[in-house]
């Protein structure tokens, strides 16, 4: 009788876990990491070139909203940002957010081939250590809860732990926008990729409840007539446009191939967290 590798065991037992949606979930995310990647580079590009001519978003300015190279790069993040959310209503948070390492790849690439930002060898191998630690997440990351309604991702919600995991986040964001960015973000690049990374925990978590809610609602049970939904919506459009702004002034303050991988290691560690805690 043959005996099976446990490595074969193992990557056998992985596809087989690995159902229809999971699928369309994994290559979502795949997509929307072209996407993003690409579009660092484009509003980078944006952000200079209106900083060239107005007063520049790493000291507050807002002239980036006039030029047009910059609202290229911005539909293109949209766009990934669309397939990214229609991931969420497919795969689980810990099967999707960890994909985004591809996202750090082209955006350092093309960094260092367009915009000129020199790639050291630190910053490859810091590339290399993103891929292999998503791919360990995603291959043990473990089967999410099945979800009916999104009244049942609104409970999870208000779980009294992930409700202090919120408390927190918030109260460290605030701090962090009106105490410290004041004093250090033009000096220290984790202020605004901080608030950018808490924001996006919970920013991520009502993505999922807005993406279970359109799935079970395009499947014939209308989620749309519940408030829960539309609260996580407007919860979706506050984060969002926070994290607009504060990418933006990390992007134009700091290198495109220091602000990627920091922001996707800080984002991808504190999803995780709320994933955990939320949907455990």
């Amino acid at each position: 009788m043959a005996v099976r590798s446990p490595v074969a065991m193992t990557s056998t037992s992985w596809r087989e876990e690995m159902s229809s949606d999971n699928v369309k979930g994994l290559v979502l995310a795949l997509s929307s990491s072209f996407f993003i990647g690409a579009s660092f580079i484009v509003k980078k590009k944006g952000l200079k070139k209106a900083g060239a001519s107005g007063v520049r978003a790493g000291v507050g300015g807002y002239s980036y909203l006039y030029e047009p190279l910059w609202w290229v790069g911005m539909i293109t993040m949209i766009v990934g940002e669309i397939a990214n959310f229609a991931a969420y209503a497919f795969a689980p948070a810990l099967l999707v957010t960890p994909l985004g390492a591809l996202s750090i790849i082209i955006s350092a690439a093309l960094a260092h081939i367009i915009l000129r930002e020199r790639l050291h060898i630190f910053g490859i191998l810091g590339c290399v250590l993103c891929v292999v630690g998503s791919t360990t997440i995603v291959l043990h990351a473990p089967q999410e809860r099945e979800i009916h309604s999104v009244t049942e991702v609104w409970e999870l919600a208000m779980d009294p732990a992930f409700l202090m995991y919120a408390a927190l986040v918030i109260t460290a964001a605030l701090i962090l926008i009106f105490y410290f960015i004041p004093q250090y973000g033009q000096t220290h690049i984790m202020v605004y990729i901080g608030v950018c990374s808490l924001v996006g925990s919970l920013s991520v978590m009502s993505v999922k409840a807005i993406g279970i809610a359109l799935k079970l609602t395009f499947s014939g049970m209308n989620q749309l007539i519940y408030p829960q939904t539309w609260v996580f919506t407007v919860v979706v459009i506050a984060c969002v446009l926070t994290q607009m702004n504060y990418l933006n002034k990390a992007l134009d303050t700091f290198n495109t191939a220091v602000v990627s991988p920091i922001y996707y290691v800080m984002f991808t560690s504190l999803t995780i967290v709320a994933s955990v805690i939320m949907f455990k």
